[in-house]
C-alpha cells in the first residue's frame, strides 16, 4: 500500500508539474492564459520589483538547497527517497506557481519590434527554447529528472539503477542544453516590458549560479570524467564557454 501512495503521489506532483510549466508558456510570452508576465494593474514601481524579487528569490533558494547532495541526505531522512525527487519537482512547481499568480507587472517598454516578419520570428523563437527545454530532458532521461522513474521502480520492487555520466545528442555541442533552452525563452519576445527584462534578468543570472553549483556536484561524483567534458564542450553557447 505504501509504495502504491508514492507511486499516486508521484503521479499528482509530475502533474501539477506539467500544468505548471504549460502555463509558463503562456505567461512569458502572453499566450491565452488569463495571468500573463505584463497583465493586470500596475503598482508601485519599488513595491513592484521587491516583490517580483522576493517571488523570483524563494523559487531560486527552493530549487537550488534542496538540489544539494547535503540537502537531500538530511531530507532522505525524513521523506523515503522514493518520493525525494518528486517532492522536489512538486515544490519547485508550487513555488513557480506562486511566482506567476502574485507577479506584478512593471510598465515601460524596452523594445517594441514592429516589423511583423521579425516580431513573429522572436515569437517562433521564444517557442523553440521553450521546446528544447523539453527535447532535451527527454535526451537524458525525463521520467528521472521528474521524479516518475523512481516511484515506478519502488511500485515494482526495483532499486534505481546507479548514476551514468551521459552525452546524448546535444549534450554533446552544450553542457546545458536545457538552461540554454530557458534562456532563448526568457529573452526572445517582440515587446519587451520593463517587468518582463527583470524577470529575464533574473532567471538568467539564477541559471549561471545554478550552473555552476551543478557541475560542483557533477564534478565531486565524476571527477575526471566530467573536467574533461567541461574541456571538451561549451556550457552554453556553442563552441564559446569551454573550460581550460
Amino acid at each position: 500500500m505504501g509504495k502504491l501512495v508514492a507511486f499516486l503521489y508521484g503521479i499528482v506532483a509530475y502533474l501539477v508539474f506539467a500544468i505548471v510549466i504549460m502555463y509558463s508558456l503562456g505567461f512569458v510570452s502572453g499566450l491565452v492564459v488569463p495571468k500573463t508576465i505584463d497583465s493586470g494593474p500596475a503598482g508601485p514601481l519599488v513595491e513592484s520589483i521587491v516583490i517580483n524579487l522576493v517571488l523570483l528569490t524563494i523559487f531560486a533558494l527552493q530549487h537550488s538547497v534542496m538540489a544539494r547532495p547535503q540537502f537531500k541526505k538530511w531530507w532522505t531522512t525524513i521523506v523515503p527517497k522514493s518520493v525525494e525527487r518528486s517532492t522536489y519537482v512538486l515544490l519547485a512547481s508550487l513555488a513557480l506557481a506562486l511566482v506567476f499568480w502574485q507577479w506584478r507587472p512593471i510598465p515601460g517598454v524596452v523594445w517594441d519590434v514592429k516589423d511583423p516578419t521579425i516580431a513573429a520570428s522572436l515569437l517562433y523563437l521564444g517557442l523553440f527554447g521553450w521546446v528544447l527545454v523539453f527535447l532535451s530532458t527527454f535526451m537524458i532521461n525525463h521520467f528521472e529528472l521528474f521524479g516518475l522513474h523512481q516511484v515506478a521502480n519502488n511500485l515494482a520492487g526495483k532499486p534505481m539503477p546507479p548514476m551514468k555520466f551521459k552525452t546524448p545528442m546535444l549534450y554533446n555541442v552544450v553542457r546545458h542544453p536545457i538552461y540554454l533552452g530557458f534562456i532563448i525563452f526568457v529573452w526572445a519576445t517582440p515587446v519587451m516590458t520593463a517587468g518582463h527584462l527583470l524577470f529575464a534578468g533574473v532567471v538568467t543570472a539564477y541559471i549561471f549560479v545554478g550552473i555552476a553549483l551543478e557541475e560542483h556536484d557533477l564534478i565531486a561524483v565524476f571527477g575526471d570524467e566530467y573536467r574533461r567534458y567541461r574541456q571538451r564542450v561549451a556550457m552554453i553557447v556553442p563552441f564559446i564557454g569551454r573550460s581550460s
